[in-house]
């Protein structure tokens, strides 16, 4: 086979995480059928790993890695994220052809750390409001419905069939979430967030039985994917952002989205903070139906103790935004939109112990919820 040497003149000799000069070099050598790397660039809009375009005179590529700072414990693991999307691989679930994995002590890659390589996917990424610009009414109305389908899609592949059995761990996945970002918050904390350490309180002593097991994106939302709009319909060409994927309860994945579905309700703060394509003047569904089509996809009827996971979506969510508040306050970012992350977090944990109010003392042995979740569209 032939060896492909970079010429590395043109490379500029470093982007924040990667020297890509040594990596293409690395390259060369140890994966010559990507070709000559003749560039590259970081993809900006994240707030977690650190995603890059890498040109080649065989095609583009997409390198991920872990942050530069501070990391939660449990995040960012780039072999479980590669494992998963390579199992995906053939199924419903549209995801990019991975490539290959190198480990944290893999030598002179230019990285320094974990990091794997997958195809680089057409599409339209739809990071804020202004992609609507060019979207009919219909075509916005259209994707929010398949936003709900894909989820489906992804919950109904079983786990063992795609070599994923072991991925998680059986049961009680909602005590241990609970637990997990309860402690996640402790470590993150560097000020006083009562309405979010009041929410997970609530949480760790109420926690239900699991709904069910699948593999879970963990991080879903409109912002993750890449959207084809070049059909009579428009298509999810890619679902993107695996770092947070695990086995457990399916109707998490559905609260997460529904939390970031309405940001732009939830608080002025969120609104104006958070990045959200969802415009509902543009044509966007209600998140009730994005949920009526997740639930039609999988023949299954929504759960009268829904408002609950909505609350631990918002706990965790929540937590995230003040992990990155702790990165931004001590340094360990790249780039300029975090600034306003910790503006996020007690609105966001408030929006849950509104959830959490939907359901009184024994709504969840009962599965009954005592009234509508207020203030929202979740039940619309």
């Amino acid at each position: 086979m032939t060896q492909y040497r970079p010429t590395t003149s043109n490379l500029p000799s470093e982007l924040p995480g990667l020297r890509l000069e040594e990596f293409a070099e690395w390259v060369a050598d140890a994966h010559p059928e990507l070709g000559r790397v003749t560039g590259a660039r970081r993809l900006v809009g994240g707030h977690s790993n650190l995603s890059y375009i890498v040109e080649t005179d065989n095609g583009r590529y997409v390198l991920r890695r872990p942050p530069l700072g501070h990391v939660m414990e449990t995040a960012h693991d780039m072999r479980r994220e590669f494992r998963v999307q390579a199992a995906l691989g053939g199924t419903p679930v549209p995801v990019p052809q991975t490539r290959f994995y190198a480990a944290a002590d893999t030598r002179n890659t230019g990285v320094d750390t974990e990091f794997y390589v997958m195809d680089f996917v057409e599409g339209t990424p739809f990071g804020d409001a202004s992609v609507n610009a060019d979207l009919s009414p219909a075509t916005a109305h259209e994707l929010s419905l398949e936003t709900g389908r894909v989820l489906a899609h992804l919950h109904e592949v079983g786990p063992a069939e795609v070599g994923l059995a072991d991925f998680g761990k059986p049961g009680g996945f909602l005590v241990r979430q609970a637990n997990r970002w309860n402690k996640q918050l402790v470590a993150s904390e560097s000020r006083e967030v009562p309405d979010t350490r009041r929410l997970g309180e609530l949480l760790a002593a109420s926690a239900p039985e699991d709904s069910g097991s699948a593999i879970l994106h963990g991080d879903y939302k409109l912002n993750n994917t890449l959207v084809d709009l070049t059909g009579a319909m428009p298509r999810i060409a890619a679902l993107l952002d695996w770092e947070m994927s695990t086995l457990g309860d399916p109707l998490t994945d559905l609260a997460v989205l529904g939390i970031y579905w309405r940001m732009s309700e939830i608080h002025p703060t969120t609104a104006e903070a958070f990045a959200s394509p969802v415009d509902f003047s543009a044509g966007y569904a209600s998140f009730g139906e994005v949920s009526a089509a997740y639930f039609a996809a999988r023949s299954i009827p929504e759960p009268p103790h829904m408002p609950w996971y909505h609350a631990l979506a918002a706990f965790k969510i929540a937590v995230i935004t003040e992990s990155l508040h702790y990165r931004f306050v001590t340094g360990q970012t790249v780039g300029d939109d975090f600034a306003r992350m910790g503006e996020m977090t007690e609105p966001i944990a408030a929006e849950g112990l509104r959830a959490f109010s939907a359901l009184d003392s024994d709504a969840l042995d009962s599965g009954a919820s005592s009234q509508p979740y207020p203030n929202s569209s979740f039940g619309a």
